[in-house]
């Protein structure tokens, strides 16, 4: 039961296990858990793409398909979709890894696109590096 098109091709910037204490009263993964786990891969994926430190300004377009159980293996795939003087936008796309239910099957369970501001260590904006922009 994998989706057809599988995981996708973007950088795999983290893996994590979904645990008990991450439930609401049904014994579904919370949607701000993974919220939060997106927020971070995101984060660290646009620091690499940066060259320095970011903060996240915005999120947009998030969708949640399949809900995360106790147990699945969670991945966030990170990809560049534009770039601005001072910006970055990434696209994460969250994977579960079934441990329990559907054993092995990976599934899409949400995705969403993290706008990051450059900043300096001073906290004031400062331009992405060319390097940053794709293609």
């Amino acid at each position: 039961m994998n989706d057809a098109d599988g995981p996708p091709d973007g950088v795999a910037e983290l893996r994590t296990i979904a645990m008990p204490a991450d439930t609401n009263a049904y014994g579904d993964i919370f949607g701000g858990w993974l919220l939060a786990q997106m927020d971070l891969a995101a984060g660290s994926y646009a620091i690499q793409q940066a060259e320095g430190r970011v903060a996240t300004v915005g999120i947009e377009a998030m969708s949640f398909h399949r809900p995360v159980y106790v147990g699945d293996q969670v991945s966030c795939y990170c990809r560049t979709v534009r770039v601005g003087r001072t910006s970055i936008a990434v696209h994460v796309e969250t994977w579960a890894r079934r441990r329990f239910r559907d054993a092995g099957a990976m599934v899409k369970v949400t995705e969403g696109t993290f706008t990051f501001v450059a900043l300096n260590d001073d906290g004031t904006k400062r331009e992405v590096p060319r390097s940053a922009v794709p293609g």
